[in-house]
């Protein structure tokens, strides 16, 4: 009892003062320059991309990607690109799901071994997250553990070029990079506005193939993002402005690209989408639903975007006292109706729900066990209240009531299916 006690008012001493912390964190992402790549848009984009990059002039390039882009050959047309300008390049295919330590460890090896001077990264999330985290750690010969945190690198890493192979993470345009400690069953973030990519393509050929599945859990991350950057403390008129893009377009195009893969234009709208969420998070930040889902992927390895998924209806739900005016906004933006901005976000939140239902996504998470949920829940007030202007502050109660609401059991409906198993494509996150 004394220990919880304690416990209890280290976190009430500590919260005093992180409004403070947040409202001028807040003021610092409203000025600080952050690059934006240029992108490429359009099929064959991807191709495009090796052929600007070889008038860079590099010595030699590192492809980060997993061994399914090698395998289905998605890569190749840019590989070609920089076969036939003569630029010299080597291949690191191990990257896994959730970006693991040792694997960014492996990688850092390679591009020292190899003198390279550049890297691309050609998958997904984790794929480019894994070689943003390669390039900070070799440019400044630290471990990729010790950079975790905001800014821990004295140099910025060489020239980074990305081609997203899902329509989900926006992490060809973001500061951060999300990578996992495997031993602690915990997840990590690296942010600094050097590992911005210069350059991305966003190529719905590399997509097309994608799993339903995997194209849901994705698109439904994008949304995530545009939703809580949206509804967030630290929103301006362009996040804003770029939030409701995002979500306006994956609202019309997301079931467009799980019901036809092929359908490329759906395609190419979901990666501008996923883009412009990216664009408004960096900036605005996201919110309760990643801190809960970060312990989720971080202890049972739930997919990100899955995990955002399941947990968005809740969330939102939850926040609905003080969020309801931003929501109702959106709501509008789709061309929902209502009587009052309280109704109208309730009726967003509703038609929302059965967005994800009508793509597959399930109501609960089947890996989550009721003894982990305390431990789960405080982790989760812990990242939220250090790093989130959200709407509405959780409380260990609150959160672990959240999780309640996705843990499986008799009548709550399937458990969530991990996306793609046994046919993972660009290491999802």
């Amino acid at each position: 009892m004394a220990r919880e006690l304690i416990g209890d008012m280290a976190r009430s001493i500590a919260a005093a003062s992180l409004p403070v912390l947040k409202r001028a964190a807040g003021v610092v992402t409203r000025r600080l320059p952050i690059p934006q790549p240029l992108l490429l848009v359009g099929a064959g984009s991807a191709a495009r991309l090796g052929e600007a990059i070889a008038g860079f002039a590099h010595r030699r390039l590192l492809l980060v990607t997993d061994a399914s882009i090698v395998r289905l050959g998605l890569a190749e047309p840019l590989v070609d690109a920089l076969r036939a300008a003569r630029v010299g390049h080597v291949v690191f295919d191990a990257v896994l799901p959730d970006a693991p330590i040792p694997v960014i460890e492996d990688g850092v090896a390679l591009f020292r071994a190899e003198n390279c001077d550049g890297i691309v990264a050609f998958g997904g999330g984790s794929v480019i997250d894994t070689a943003k985290v390669i390039g900070l750690a070799a440019a400044n010969r630290k471990p990729a553990r010790e950079l975790a945190g905001y800014f821990r690198g004295l140099r910025g890493p060489g020239p980074i070029y990305a081609v997203p192979t899902t329509a989900g993470t926006g992490s060809e345009v973001t500061v951060a990079a999300v990578i996992s400690d495997p031993d602690g069953a915990k997840k990590y973030t690296v942010a600094d506005t050097r590992i911005v990519p210069e350059m991305a393509a966003l190529d719905p050929l590399v997509m097309a193939a994608l799993p339903p599945d995997i194209t849901a859990a994705t698109g439904m991350d994008a949304l995530t993002h545009a939703v809580e950057a949206y509804i967030g403390g630290w929103a301006t008129s362009y996040t804003d402005r770029v939030a409701r893009a995002a979500v306006a377009t994956i609202w019309q195009q997301l079931p467009r690209a799980w019901r036809d893969g092929s359908d490329l234009e759906a395609r190419e709208k979901m990666a501008l989408a996923s883009t412009w969420a990216g664009l408004a998070f960096t900036r605005a930040n996201v919110g309760n639903v990643h801190a809960l889902a970060h312990q989720l992927g971080g202890r049972y390895h739930v997919p990100h975007g899955l995990a955002n998924a399941i947990l968005l209806p809740g969330v939102l739900r939850f926040s609905l006292p003080q969020a309801a005016p931003r929501l109702a906004q959106l709501a509008r933006h789709v061309g929902l109706e209502g009587a009052d901005d309280r109704a109208l976000a309730a009726r967003f939140v509703d038609a929302l729900a059965e967005l994800a239902e009508g793509i597959g996504i399930g109501r609960t998470v089947a890996a989550l066990r009721e003894k982990d949920i305390a431990s789960l829940a405080l982790a989760a007030c812990d990242e939220a209240d250090r790093n989130y202007p959200v709407p509405r502050q959780m409380t260990p109660a609150d959160a672990a009531a959240l999780l309640r609401e996705v843990l499986p059991g008799p009548g709550r409906g399937a458990g969530a299916r991990i996306p793609g198993a046994g046919a993972k494509r660009g290491a999802e996150r």
